[in-house]
């Protein structure tokens, strides 16, 4: 339909373009956050012991996070096959390192140690650390400073890796 012709002739640099493309996803994202805490309180009972506001900032940062990561895959894929199988090859890993099928410390060593590369490790500590024992950004806080270096990382490296031009 010549969308990426149109966005490669704007006067935008990229870092502008992957941020505007990101965020209708966060939004969207966003709207199912919180319609899974509402389920989760109103359905199943689970009270959100701590700041609301600032759970759902520290979200928000995450699924930037998350989002970007998904550009970065893409400006790396040159087919869609390609995009799919480096989703899943990312997918994978954040869902079995990340803490939420499987106690971190139960995996070996140096599993653990790959673990801290997983954005997802930082953003489970956060949302438990909020939901379930009620704690603020003081305790908070190294797992929010890990997550904002992720979080700019990944956009800083998809805006570099976006070529305004046709391959």
């Amino acid at each position: 339909m010549g969308t990426i012709e149109q966005l490669i002739v704007t006067p935008i640099r990229p870092i502008e373009l992957v941020v505007a493309k990101v965020i209708p996803y966060v939004l969207v994202s966003f709207a199912v956050v919180i319609e899974v805490l509402v389920i989760g309180v109103w359905l199943f009972g689970v009270p959100i012991n701590g700041s609301l506001p600032l759970l759902l900032g520290l979200s928000a940062i995450f699924m930037l996070t998350s989002l970007g990561l998904g550009i970065l895959v893409s400006t790396v894929a040159t087919t869609q096959q390609e995009a799919l199988l480096l989703t899943f090859a990312t997918a994978l890993p954040t869902v079995y390192l990340s803490g939420f099928l499987f106690p971190i410390e139960a995996m070996p060593w140096w599993l653990q140690l790959v673990s801290y590369l997983i954005p997802a490790r930082y953003a489970l500590v956060i949302m438990r650390g909020i939901i379930l024992k009620g704690v603020g950004l003081e305790v908070l806080f190294e797992q929010v400073i890990a997550v904002l270096i992720f979080s700019s990382i990944v956009v800083v490296l998809a805006a570099t890796r976006f070529r305004k031009k046709l391959e």
